[in-house]
């Protein structure tokens, strides 16, 4: 029989308590708390995470079930739900985001030499995309969505170096998700993977005038003229052209007045030709369409 600590005490110890309490003494998180204090709410929402629990009453019935384990598992105390609901409702949100951003800091190093399938390159490459959670307008009357319902959107930005997520930013179902590039201070020399609702010029131009790079869909309605054409492709490969142009549109051509590189590619697996437009001049093109395939790992991100 197993003498050793819990596979939970275990992973515990990689979290760092003192970091933790930093912030909660930043914001005065402890402050009157007598039962429940921070350390401990977060103790318990970290083992809902790892056991798949799905509502906080869940949580509260699983460890009230293992209640003579806790001490082992490094939980000082089991609470109700409505114990739980209340400290997740008055904490400081900011405590947990900043303890957030510093285990992001602490990690992203260790991933930093992880190679990104089938593509050889050394820029740091991050997909952004958002995911919705349907919500009831009558509880939370300022999430708007679509069609008179609840929503709020979470834009991620993933870094594909170890798939770990280095922005993430809260707002109703309304917000079009071209909006948040506003908030994403680009990275010089690196790359970002977005699909074609993120294509906002005004906000593109910026990224490329920061010396970063962008890979998306072209929308259908683009208006454009070919500048160059490169006639080396090799078709056996999925690609169909590789091109210089420039937008015609009378917006879009002031919007974003530099050229601009297209990539066609036809995916015959989903009988589908995919058209690329990127700021990126120097990766192949094969490797344009590699890096916007492995764009999926924020999808897998979402729903693991």
């Amino acid at each position: 029989m197993n003498s050793g600590k819990y596979v939970f005490a275990q992973i515990l110890q990689f979290v760092n308590k003192y970091e933790f309490e930093k912030f909660v003494n930043r914001y005065n998180g402890d402050h009157r708390v007598r039962d429940l204090n921070c350390w401990n709410q977060f103790i318990q929402l970290f083992f809902g995470q790892l056991t798949s629990r799905n509502s906080l009453r869940d949580i509260c019935l699983c460890l009230k079930a293992h209640k003579k384990k806790l001490y082992h598992l490094g939980i000082k105390q089991n609470v109700n739900q409505s114990t739980l609901s209340r400290a997740n409702e008055n904490r400081d949100w900011r405590i947990f985001a900043d303890f957030g951003e510093y285990l992001i800091k602490a990690v992203r190093p260790m991933y930093s030499n992880c190679s990104i399938p089938n593509v050889d390159i050394d820029n740091d490459v991050f997909a952004l995309d958002s995911t919705t959670v349907s919500l009831s307008l009558k509880l939370f009357a300022w999430a708007e969505g679509k069609y008179s319902r609840g929503a709020i959107k979470i834009h991620t930005m993933l870094d594909l170096r170890g798939s770990i997520p280095t922005f993430i930013f809260i707002t109703d179902g309304k917000y079009h998700d071209s909006n948040v590039l506003d908030e994403i201070v680009p990275q010089s020399d690196a790359i970002y993977l977005m699909d074609k609702a993120y294509i906002d010029f005004v906000s593109l131009y910026k990224m490329n005038k920061a010396d970063a790079f962008f890979v998306t869909r072209a929308k259908v309605t683009m208006d454009y003229r070919v500048i160059e054409s490169n006639f080396n492709i090799d078709e056996t490969t999925g690609l169909r052209s590789d091109r210089i142009i420039k937008l015609k549109g009378y917006k879009s051509k002031q919007l974003y007045p530099e050229t601009l590189r297209m990539v066609e590619y036809y995916d015959d697996e989903k009988d589908m030709m995919l058209v690329f437009i990127t700021n990126n001049f120097e990766v192949s093109s094969l490797d344009i369409a590699r890096l916007y395939r492995n764009r999926w790992q924020i999808e897998v991100f979402f729903n693991g």
